[in-house]
């Protein structure tokens, strides 16, 4: 383990271009659920119907009632180890960005400067009828938290996260930012992720495609594990020991 652990430390020292694709098993170390995990979301809430688009439209206090507590108390979570390392890399000039398929903000919590999100942030909230009604995320968290739906000033229709939801399409240009980095990149970290939703799962692919590597960390097989140059399960432990290796 050490001497795969000095190899990936060493594979992205001398990366000309090294991008990270984070998934939710990265916040998992902050305490939030994942969705397809063990512990995920899909075991015991209706995760598909929360962030359904159609649904959201027809009932959007349902969104806000499930999500109240594990969209609307991220603000109280720390951010982990994986998140401060990643942005201590970023500092270093070994880490070019951070795609992630998140929406809880704690890449830029935990520093990093250079985050793409590819399914969009709860950071804006808009009416989906009036043009130019925005609420941040403190905001809404602070009304939700106390019971009550952000509504819209103008026409009082309940407003909605700046989150992708089925049916949606993902932001236009956090994908062209993703693919111009996958592109680019030389190595490629793939972290908490299983690679089952696409076309944030094909991100890694264009890095592949371009003739650069891709290493993955994730306790759960993903279909990419036989292309990458180095392989480990537990994403707490590696992080560890690379922050451990960075601060001494």
């Amino acid at each position: 383990m050490q001497k795969e652990l000095q190899t990936l430390l060493t594979k992205i020292q001398n990366a000309k271009h090294c991008t990270a694709l984070t998934g939710a098993g990265v916040s998992t170390l902050s305490g939030i659920r994942d969705f397809r995990g063990k512990n995920g979301l899909y075991n015991d809430m209706d995760a598909e119907k929360i962030f359904d688009i159609d649904y959201f439209e027809q009932n959007p206090k349902f969104y806000y009632d499930k999500a109240k507590n594990f969209i609307y108390n991220i603000d109280e979570k720390p951010a982990s180890v994986v998140h401060t390392t990643l942005a201590l890399l970023e500092q270093k000039g070994w880490l070019k960005a951070v795609i992630t398929q998140n929406i809880d903000v704690l890449h830029q919590k935990g520093g990093s400067k250079r985050v793409i999100e590819v399914h969009g942030s709860p950071a804006l909230h808009y009416c989906l009828r009036c043009a130019g009604v925005r609420m941040s995320f403190d905001e809404v968290a602070a009304i939700v938290k106390a019971g009550g739906y952000p509504e819209c000033p103008q026409c009082g229709r309940i407003i909605k996260p700046a989150i992708t939801f089925f049916g949606e399409m993902l932001p236009a240009e956090a994908m062209r930012d993703a693919q111009s980095e996958a592109q680019k990149s030389d190595l490629m970290l793939v972290l908490g992720t299983s690679l089952t939703v696409n076309p944030a799962a094909s991100i890694p692919r264009v890095t592949l495609q371009a003739g650069g590597e891709i290493v993955i960390v994730n306790n759960q097989p993903t279909g990419l594990d036989s292309a990458a140059s180095l392989h480990f399960d537990d994403l707490g432990e590696v992080f560890a020991a690379l922050a451990n290796s960075l601060s001494g």
